[in-house]
């Protein structure tokens, strides 16, 4: 794991010099503590800072083949590196170090841009070939790591993070209105937008390709899920998908310095150990909790798990003044507004597994790929819905509509009448209809199609979900959208802002090519969620694991701590009319977002949540007011 940034001005020619490459790279240090290396040759520059995994003596980045012809630098991890590298010097490929890093400079010059096909892991990586004057930026296909760019007057800047690529600005980035409207609606900003006009981020799965003056962006990932014929039955898919979680878990523990594993008291976490168990023992393990005040902490369960498995445990325990003091270093450390509560406790976990381990496993993952949302109940039985009575529609949209609160379930309700599939995605994972957010906005910021702008961002994809049913084309979209874009990212960046690689064993490719095979009906079973990957867990935890509630890093306790503040010091903030946020947004509107959620008649706290992070990242980025195009 480590840091990655570079140049090419590749419209001119002009020699990129060193001391502008060094600059970037000391701006993403925090990412590579152990060292750092530069390549810079006329038109092109690359910066690097490692944190040395795998290889510590060999592992030096830029790294190139003897002739130098090819040079990379190299985010992330490649799990099946062993097996490409025997296969590599099958073909003559003469390595001279044990990393990784390596593998990609044999696998472009053996397969060119198909060597990205051939990859399961994570990273985010730059290849120059030096003799076609070509380079290649690439994002794993799941985004579990990202690459920031920008493109201007004929130079390409790039980065492991947005800091890099700000470094070699002259100016500071304005507001995108388009984007703020995509991170009201969604908590999080879609690749491959980012809050700040004119930087962007690779997609996951896609490529940015620069050569004889020009550049394209394209999808270099398009593996298309078509169902097994004939179908799984439960136990056969279940102990195919045990076998599957057992081969990732085996190659994401290679490592040639220590592991360790965040632990919730869930059931993804606590199979991620027992299945570590099958490769070592006494894993040392990290939770973070609120203390036994709190209905929904998280430590005593996460103890007993480690108990029950014999991990050597550690808990980190945090309060509303700590959680208070530290929110401003979270804002920083993300770069991006990002509206989820679990920022907070991902970010004190990191701190303290870095003080043991350099790699620690995270479970994330399960819950977008076999239905672990209350959404997917929705979707699994909508067709349902579609298939009853008009009148029966009708008066139950009437009922639903005149609840107070129950956001979640209007919205669904409303999402099922949708035609247009992508369409009615888009609104299954929108916290307020369109019309409403667009409202929010001062008049004539926002450009009149803003708002279809997710849809259009998963245009192209649209073609690879063709055999997929209802669940599983809305799980397709939110494993190349919302999982790597808001969790992978704020995990990426609240671990790194410590020196500490996450690794996410479900999000191994074999995993997500195979799951996506699978009918909704053995995700989402009798009302049951995540019901096949429970199967494949009782095979590993004791009843009493399996049958605790859902509670995700004991994010209800942030949750409240975020609503009283919102109802104390930050409703100043939100009815505040020189507060930063209003010169993008109306005071009108807000403030009867706020009214609702005080008077009980919606539940309007995740919008809030968002307006009131959205007021921190601005006080903390000073970024100028956007201007109209």
């Amino acid at each position: 794991m480590c840091g990655i940034c570079g140049q090419y001005n590749f419209g001119h020619q002009a020699p990129v010099h060193l001391r502008d490459i060094a600059a970037m790279t000391k701006s993403i240090a925090h990412r590579g503590p152990d060292d750092d290396g530069y390549y810079v040759s006329g038109p092109i520059g690359f910066g690097f800072r490692r944190l040395s995994i795998i290889d510590l003596s060999g592992g030096h980045q830029p790294m190139s083949d003897q002739e130098e012809s090819v040079w990379v630098i190299f985010n992330g991890e490649i799990y099946n590196f062993p097996g490409l590298k025997r296969e590599l010097e099958g073909y003559g490929h003469v390595f001279r170090t044990k990393s990784d890093t390596e593998v990609l400079i044999h696998g472009y010059k053996q397969w060119g841009d198909e060597v990205l096909n051939r990859l399961n892991g994570m990273f985010g990586l730059a290849i120059w070939d030096e003799r076609k004057k070509r380079l290649v930026l690439a994002r794993d296909a799941f985004g579990i790591k990202l690459l920031y760019y920008r493109i201007a007057r004929g130079c390409l800047y790039f980065g492991s993070e947005i800091r890099a690529v700000r470094a070699t600005m002259p100016d500071q980035a304005e507001i995108d209105p388009t984007s703020l409207n995509l991170f009201l609606r969604h908590r999080f900003t879609p690749s491959p937008y980012t809050i700040l006009k004119g930087i962007h981020k690779l997609a996951p799965g896609t490529k940015l390709t620069v050569q004889d003056g020009g550049y394209e962006v394209s999808r270099w990932y398009r593996f298309k899920p078509v169902p097994f014929a004939p179908t799984k039955s439960p136990d056969e898919a279940r102990e195919e998908l045990l076998e599957l979680y057992k081969g990732a878990i085996r190659r994401q523990l290679i490592s040639d310095v220590p592991v360790g594993l965040l632990l919730s008291g869930g059931l993804d976490s606590g199979l991620l150990l027992a299945l570590m168990n099958r490769n070592g023992s006494s894993w040392p393990t990290y939770t973070v909790g609120y203390g036994p005040s709190f209905a929904d902490d998280e430590l005593a369960d996460a103890a007993e798990t480690a108990r029950i498995l014999g991990a050597e445990h550690h808990s980190v325990t945090i309060t509303k003044s700590l959680f208070e003091e530290a929110l401003p270093k979270i804002v920083a450390s993300l770069e991006e507004p990002i509206a989820a509560s679990s920022i907070v406790p991902m970010y004190f976990v990191c701190e303290r597994a870095r003080q043991d381990v350099k790699v620690a496993l995270v479970g994330q993952g399960p819950d977008e790929l076999l239905g672990g949302y209350r959404r997917h109940l929705g979707v699994r039985y909508g067709a349902l819905w579609a298939r009853s009575p008009w009148w029966m529609r009708t008066a139950i949209s009437s009922t639903v509509a005149a609840l107070p609160r129950n956001e979640m379930l209007k919205r669904g309700v409303q999402s099922l009448g949708i035609t247009d599939r992508m369409r009615r995605y888009q609104n299954v994972l929108s916290l307020l209809p369109g019309p409403q957010v667009d409202d929010l906005f001062q008049e004539g910021l926002l450009d009149p199609n803003s708002g279809e702008s997710l849809v259009e961002c998963w245009r192209d994809l649209a073609e690879l979900m063709t055999e997929t049913d209802e669940l599983g084309g809305l799980q397709f979209l939110e494993v190349r959208s919302t999982l790597p874009d808001e969790l992978l990212m704020y995990a990426d960046k609240l671990s790194m802002a410590h020196g500490l690689e996450l690794r996410v064993p479900y999000v191994d490719r074999e995993i997500v090519e195979y799951v996506e095979r699978l009918p909704a009906n053995i995700k989402v079973r009798n009302g049951s969620r995540k019901w096949l990957h429970r199967q494949v867990c009782r095979t590993f935890l004791p009843e009493s694991v399996l049958k605790r509630p859902k509670r995700g890093f004991a994010v209800n306790v942030v949750d409240d701590w975020f609503r009283g503040a919102i109802d104390n010091r930050m409703a100043d903030t939100l009815l505040d009319s020189s507060s930063q946020i209003y010169q993008y947004l109306r005071p009108a509107p807000v403030r009867e977002l706020f009214e609702q959620h005080g008077s009980g008649r919606q539940d309007n706290h995740k919008i809030l949540f968002s307006l009131a992070l959205f007021e921190q990242w601005l006080r903390a980025h000073q970024e100028p007011v956007a201007t109209l195009s």
